[in-house]
């Protein structure tokens, strides 16, 4: 059964065009978060079956959220997105728990890609 996608990013057309790309794929997308600390807020509501993080946000950041959502639920599975040049926050996210992470401007194939292979 699906439970669908929590889309978690400050700028509101990136969350629309993740949306898209993810509806035309058939996916659900059931929640949205402007940041972190909504973001888990919302984990908890929902209990997605993946998230799709973005690093850089106001208040509580994408790692941050992925380290309390890991807390919450270990078997969280959650894709970061960031932009280019990100590297070692790339990094740090993985280390606290993410499985992937798309690069922005993201491939529509790209995103689909990763969520399948992290629902696999």
């Amino acid at each position: 059964m699906s439970k669908g996608i929590l889309i978690v990013d400050d700028a509101a057309f990136m969350r629309m065009m993740l949306k898209d790309v993810l509806t035309k794929n058939g996916f659900e997308v059931i929640g949205e978060a402007e940041n972190g600390a909504v973001a888990i807020e919302k984990y908890k509501e929902l209990e997605p079956q993946l998230v799709i993080m973005d690093i850089t946000m106001p208040e509580v950041d994408g790692i941050q959220a992925v380290r309390e959502i890991k807390k919450i639920d270990p078997n969280a599975k959650i894709v970061m997105c960031s932009a280019m040049g990100q590297q070692a926050m790339v990094i740090e996210s993985i280390q606290a728990g993410a499985l992937d992470f798309i690069v922005k401007p993201f491939q529509p194939e790209r995103v689909i890609e990763a969520i399948n292979k992290v629902l696999g």
